[in-house]
């Protein structure tokens, strides 16, 4: 049972990543070329860490397996977030490379207190 928890958490998660990265993210930006930072995976990132600080007051293992592992594992992306960051730096853009990881981490650390304080 837990597993199906997981993936029925996952099987939402992660088409909503795609829709919000690929999509939404990219139209609200609207650019002909790749924005300076990946925004959308900045997005997702950020939003699951608030889902995830929401959580930390709840203590049901049903509702923990099936958003806080199974949703918020297949919505956020730690090696999407790994990967754009090397391209970054790969291509001669460090300066980038460091702001996407200093965003990234801090702005996730502060909404995953800001949804444990709001929890």
């Amino acid at each position: 049972m837990n597993v199906l928890l997981v993936a029925l958490g996952a099987a939402v998660g992660a088409p909503l990543r795609f829709l919000v990265d690929k999509h939404m993210v990219s139209r609200w930006l609207r650019t002909s070329t790749p924005p300076a930072l990946p925004w959308g995976t900045f997005t997702v990132n950020i939003l699951g860490s608030f889902v995830l600080g929401l959580l930390t007051g709840v203590t049901d293992r049903t509702t923990t397996l099936l958003v806080g592992v199974g949703f918020c594992g297949a919505f956020t992306t730690y090696s999407t977030f790994a990967a754009e960051t090397t391209a970054l730096a790969g291509s001669g853009h460090r300066g980038k490379a460091l702001l996407n990881v200093v965003l990234n981490l801090g702005a996730g650390l502060l909404a995953a207190v800001l949804g444990a304080v709001l929890a």
